[in-house]
């Protein structure tokens, strides 16, 4: 049996982008300086970028991040490498952007809670935000759920387990405040 070789070419971006761009008959000047030289020729047209927006974007964790990067670019080698891993780091087991608290998972959960048993182990984004007193907005899932409980209290005891184990959004938000 007659076995052919198969042989395979790996261009770089670099030359890749060239080999796009040149003409067919690109090669030494023309020695005829007349304009029948040129004809049908057609002008030279080079790459807008060449190894430009690369890598942009990636590895992110948590809402808004690594947007918008590596666009518009003109020249070679601009754009690479912006916008990638970026987000909060992980502090008190959150898992997110921009969450307080301890145990929460997405964006703005548990931040201005007076309490540090309010505001914990929610999923989503808005949740067990900006609670008074104590044991509230905790084990929300969804958004804007367990918010604003059991503020402006005055007296012990008041306002507390409010916003608590809410599922979808706008839930458990606004109970037990402004007790005298």
């Amino acid at each position: 049996m007659k076995r052919s070789r198969i042989a395979f070419v790996v261009l770089t971006g670099l030359e890749l982008g060239v080999a796009l761009v040149l003409p067919k008959d690109f090669g030494s000047p023309a020695t005829d300086a007349s304009p029948a030289a040129d004809k049908g020729r057609g002008l030279e047209q080079w790459a807008l970028c060449i190894g430009c927006g690369n890598g942009n974007g990636n590895g992110n964790i948590g809402v808004l991040n690594g947007n918008s990067n590596g666009n518009f670019n003109t020249g070679s080698g601009n754009g690479n490498g912006n916008g990638n891993g970026n987000g909060a780091p992980v502090t008190n087991g959150n898992f997110g952007y921009m969450n307080g608290g301890t145990g929460n998972v997405g964006a703005y959960n548990g931040l201005g809670n007076s309490s540090s048993t309010s505001g914990n182990n929610n999923v989503g984004a808005g949740n067990g935000n900006f609670n008074g007193s104590t044991l509230n907005g905790n084990g929300n899932v969804g958004a804007f759920n367990g918010n604003l409980n059991g503020i402006g209290n005055i007296g012990s005891g008041n306002g507390t387990n409010n916003g608590n184990g809410n599922i979808g959004a706008l839930n458990g938000n606004f109970n037990g405040s402004f007790n005298f």
